[in-house]
């Protein structure tokens, strides 16, 4: 896919066990329908694979800490049950991504019982690079037939499924990533490759330490989609009262310029590392701005699954904890299938994004203008404007070069 293509594409992230009551790949399966219906382009699966139980976390521990990269969750169901599920998906014209986590496994997988020289160690035991991650240990990549078992187990999946969610890609060597995406197109040339890149301020972290870890601009030699953390960060610290607004916006001018110019940024509010955007953006109205924003930004947008319904609650990664869909705001589901609609019809490959004046974020693409009130700003801005209002269906139109500051966000097609 060309990187216009890919900037028009929206990923549907799936947690399958507290996606419904009963946490299974079956009863996920039920709800293809409603999710095609959101106008997504793929469903991203979190990790489907065993869990360990040596050091787990919670009672059921995290699904990124992986026993076996080549079996199905017997707690999600089986591989049968897997291979119905993306064939339902692709019959309703969904695509199907799962994770790909090979930085590190459990701390009792398969591959350390049969393979301990494959992994990374401090003293002769396995260990990990980031305290924190008490439930995995890493793998080391210096074994080539580590790289080979790995290859292959991609060339697996990937009979199945049409891309790939690589987590915390660069921890990984890139010379890895680009054998495997060269041996994995062998068997399905069409597979996408989304990397998640991780903050800056993990990359130094890592670096000082001592730690091989890539820059967002040296995965996008493999990736074609890399995840915007580089941004997050800069949005955290707006958030956090560190940074004015014009310091993220001003980001967004570096990402152009810095990056290639096919470069594929996935922009999100949350995912399943981030606390919910309802929590963030408790106002309503500075929730939609918000989400608007992200939307017309110019890359692939990412929405973890009950942020379509502006839902609170963020679900545990260590425990049951099903969301709460009968707490969704089904006005706010409607305003996000606007927003993918919207998305798919306007030209954002070039666009300006600029503060009008404080807290007020324009951005203008070839035919669309979009106006976000990102602080609940009141006056006005001087913009020269006339269009309709692909939200409401209003006809808007400036007068003597100047417009009222709206509540709502405005994203006008020319």
């Amino acid at each position: 896919m060309r990187a216009s293509e890919l900037r028009k594409l929206v990923i549907y992230e799936v947690f399958p066990r507290n996606h419904t009551e009963e946490g299974t790949l079956k009863a996920l399966a039920e709800d293809l329908e409603r999710i095609k219906s959101l106008g997504v382009d793929f469903v991203w699966l979190m990790p489907i694979y065993p869990i360990g139980e040596e050091g787990k976390k919670g009672s059921l521990g995290s699904p990124y800490a992986i026993k076996d990269y080549r079996s199905i969750n017997p707690e999600l169901g089986t591989f049968e049950d897997f291979k119905k599920l993306v064939e339902k998906a692709h019959r309703l014209g969904l695509k199907v991504m799962i994770d790909i986590v090979y930085n590190h496994t459990s701390r009792d997988s398969k591959l350390l019982e049969e393979h301990p020289e494959w992994f990374y160690t401090v003293d002769g035991k396995p260990s990990r690079k980031v305290p924190d991650w008490s439930d995995v240990y890493d793998l080391d990549y210096s074994n080539r037939e580590l790289w080979e078992y790995q290859i292959e187990t991609l060339k697996f999946w990937a009979k199945y499924v049409d891309g790939f969610r690589c987590d915390v890609a660069p921890l990984v060597p890139l010379e890895f990533w680009e054998k495997a995406k060269k041996e994995v197109a062998k068997i399905n040339p069409n597979i996408l490759w989304m990397a998640e890149t991780v903050y800056p301020s993990f990359v130094k972290w890592l670096r000082e330490r001592g730690f091989r870890v890539h820059s967002d601009v040296e995965m996008h030699r493999v990736f074609e989609i890399t995840y915007d953390y580089d941004g997050r960060e800069m949005l955290e610290r707006y958030l956090r009262g560190e940074r004015s607004l014009l310091s993220y916006t001003d980001y967004l001018y570096v990402q152009d310029t810095l990056y290639p110019a096919d470069y594929v940024k996935l922009r999100f509010l949350e995912n399943h590392d981030l606390p919910r955007a309802a929590g963030i953006f408790r106002d309503e109205l500075r929730l939609k701005n918000w989400t608007a924003f992200m939307f017309m930004l110019k890359g692939a947008m990412l929405i973890y699954a009950g942020q379509e319904y502006a839902i609170e609650n963020q679900p545990s990664l260590f425990e049951k904890d099903p969301i709460p869909w009968e707490k969704g705001n089904e006005e706010f589901s409607s305003f996000v299938k606007k927003l993918i609609k919207i998305k798919k019809s306007i030209d954002c490959n070039d666009q300006r994004v600029y503060l009008a004046k404080e807290g007020i974020a324009v951005v203008e693409c070839k035919n669309a203008v979009g106006i976000f009130n990102l602080e609940g700003k009141i006056g006005e801005i001087e913009i020269e404007v006339r269009g309709i209002d692909l939200l409401t269906g209003k006809k808007v139109e400036s007068k003597d070069g100047k417009i009222e500051v709206p509540f709502e966000p405005v994203i006008i097609h020319l």
